[in-house]
Formats: structure tokens, sequence, C-alpha cells
């Protein structure tokens, strides 16, 4: 179930790796997708501000989660790229100890004071109760994003896209299943919503658990290779944790720029809301193009062929650039019709701001893909405090406009 990427067309292989990740990202926001739809449907605009007003603490805590995921996985694809297999499998054992121990942390920390950063983030008080129910699940689950996150980052690192996809297919129906059973049925509300949520992922996480260890030898450890080991812990911690920060730094802008937003009022937050699951849809493929280029920059990195690194970042920018003038056509011409999806149609003020921030972003989607091409090949080659440097970039420039 491996994958050489040291060999062959650069253009063929990023985008047979990267359409299975994009196929998976979109089953990903699918989950959000869902939750909102459900949730602005048949539980109204409380509802919908509720789970919106918590989209950027939920950036910063998981995206810290899943940055740290991702940068674990860099050195295994690299160590893969070189053949080194038992130095590979001891970057994976020691990874697993960090990461129970990150998982435990952050979930104690995150449930015990998650009503304390909703008030810091001026949630409005008419959709508060709504907003620390949905969140507070969603913090708990905590675990099964870093037992999902974790070894599908394994598995990419091998060069299998398709196995992480798979998996979230099936999770992602049943999720639909259990959204609509306990918002429906047992009338638990965004309480339910979230709760479908981490349930579909704890599903997806074991099937990935069960299937390594049934079909993938090559990361079967030792019981050697399972002694934790001081110096491949201080490694993996000079990738995951600058790679977790990265993501994190992002999200304080995005925190800050939710807060303002918030301080508008329950309609803007609901326009906010319908427009980020929708956005968030439509930029999956320069996150997977981007991941794709992470690992196989971490391959032939590790394979010693920077020449082909080069050659795989004109390919993504080249697939990038024919996307983007693909969404930015849907974008422009029926936003208000995608939009109609999340929001009633007799709510004229909520469907004209969301139409507007839609406009406004896809014009710049260009910059952004590049950005994460980028971004994500120097974190396969090692450099992850260069892409952190990006992400406080980022967050002054949303600072800025917050303020």
């Amino acid at each position: 179930m491996t994958k050489d990427l040291t060999q062959g067309s650069p253009v063929r292989l990023i985008l047979g790796f990267a359409l299975p990740l994009l196929a998976g990202m979109l089953f990903q926001q699918l989950y959000n997708l869902v939750d909102t739809l459900i949730v602005g449907r048949f539980l109204g605009m409380e509802a919908l501000a509720g789970v919106g007003a918590t989209g950027s603490i939920n950036f910063l805590v998981l995206g810290f989660c899943m940055g740290i995921c991702s940068g674990f996985a860099i050195p295994v694809a690299q160590q893969f790229g070189a053949h080194e297999e038992s130095r590979m499998r001891e970057f994976v054992s020691n990874g697993t100890w960090l990461s129970i121990v990150f998982a435990v942390v952050m979930t104690v920390l995150t449930v015990v004071y998650c009503a304390d950063i909703l008030r810091l983030m001026n949630t409005p008080e008419d959709c508060f109760d709504q907003a620390y129910n949905y969140i507070v699940v969603i913090f708990a689950g905590i675990p099964f994003t870093f037992l999902y996150n974790l070894l599908s980052g394994w598995l990419r690192s091998l060069g299998d896209s398709k196995t992480p996809l798979f998996f979230l297919v099936l999770s992602s129906v049943l999720n639909v299943i259990l959204d609509l059973a306990f918002i429906l049925i047992f009338k638990l509300g965004v309480f339910g919503a979230s709760l479908a949520t981490v349930l579909s992922q704890a599903i997806s996480g074991m099937l990935c658990l069960l299937f390594i260890a049934v079909k993938v030898p090559i990361l079967h450890i030792t019981r050697e290779e399972w002694r934790p080991q001081s110096k491949r812990m201080v490694e993996l911690c000079a990738y995951g944790v600058p790679m977790g920060l990265q993501y994190s730094i992002t999200a304080i802008g995005s925190i800050l720029l939710q807060s303002a937003n918030n301080a508008l009022g329950t309609a803007c937050v609901a326009a906010f809301t319908a427009a980020m699951r929708i956005k968030m849809f439509f930029i999956c493929a320069f996150e997977s193009l981007g991941i794709a280029m992470a690992t196989y920059t971490g391959q032939n990195y590790g394979a010693g062929k920077p020449e082909r690194i080069w050659q795989g970042i004109k390919a993504s920018s080249l697939l990038m650039m024919i996307y983007a003038v693909f969404t930015f056509t849907i974008l422009m011409s029926a936003s208000d019709k995608i939009s109609l999806l999340f929001v009633d149609a007799s709510e004229t003020e909520i469907l004209k701001n969301t139409v507007l921030f839609l406009h406004v972003s896809c014009y710049f989607f260009p910059i952004l893909g590049l950005l994460c091409i980028l971004r994500y090949t120097i974190q396969g080659a090692g450099y992850t405090n260069l892409a952190m440097l990006s992400g406080v970039s980022e967050m002054i420039a949303r600072t800025l406009v917050s303020i």
C-alpha cells in the first residue's frame, strides 16, 4: 500500500496523490456542511450563530492538533524516501507517545476553560449556550482528532492517500445519519450535531488503526522500537510544534476577526458562518495540493533529489491556477444560490453579507493557493520554523483588519 514519489512524472504523481486527499477533505467539510445545514434549517438562526461563533476557536485548537500530527509525519516521509525503515518506525513510536501526552493535556484544558474562552471571544449572549453545548463536545473529542490525523498522516507519508479517504467516506455517511437521528429524532440540538461529528471521527480513526495493524507491516513496531527515545522526541517536536503553532498563530488572527464579527450581532455571525462553510469547501483543493507537496517533498528530500522538488512546485502551481479560475467563475455567478443551502430566502440581510464575503474572497484564491503550495513544500523539507513565520504574518494582517 506504499507509493514511491521519488520517481516518475511530478504532475502525474502529485495529481494522483492530491485527488484522494481532495476527496477526503471534501468529506471532512461535509461534516461541517451537514452540521450547518441541519442546524440552520431545523434549529434556527440562533443555533446556527452558536455553531458559527465557535469556528475560530475550533480552528485554533483542532488546527494545533492537526499541525502537530502533520509535523510528526514529515520525518516518517523523509526516512521512507531514504529507505531507513527501522529509523522510520522509531519516529512512529515516539510520535505515538508524544501524541498521547498532547491529546490528554489539550482535552483537559479546553474542556475546563471552554466557557471562559467563549466569553473572551465576545460570543453573543443570545447564542452563548448553543455555542458552549457545541464546542465543549468537540473539545472532548480531541483524542480522536489526534488518532485519525496521526494515523492518516503516516499512511500519506508512505504514499497512500486513498485508504484515509475510504474511511472518511464511511464515517461521513455515518455522520449524516447520526446528525439527523440526534437532532430530528432524539432532539439533542447542537449537542447532537457535535456528538455526531466526534463519533464519526472516532470510527474513522479506529478503522485506520485496524488497517495499519492488518495491512501495513512496514509500520509494525518491534518491542525495541517502542522504547521512548528523547532524541527522536526532540526531533519530532522540532517538526510538530512549529507546525501546530503555525496553525494556531493563523487561527489567533481568525479569532480576532471572529470576535470583531461577533460584536456586530447575530445576523452578521450567521452570515459569516454560512460564508465560511462555503469558502472552506471550495479551498479544499488548495490544501490538498499543499499536503501532497509536503509528502512529495519529504520523500524527495530524504532521497536527495532537490531538483524534483522544484519540478513539483511548478506542476502543482499550474494545477492550482486552473482550479482557481474554475472556482472564481462558480462563486461569482452562483454565490447567492449556494448560500440558500444554509440560509432561508427570507433572511435577506444575511444572504447579502454571505454573498459579499464570497465574492471578495474568491479574488484572492490564487494567492491562497500559492501560499499553500510553498508553505507545505518548505515544511516537507523540514524548514518548519520558516513556515511558522508565514503564519505570524497572517496573524498580523488579520489583527490589523480586525482593529
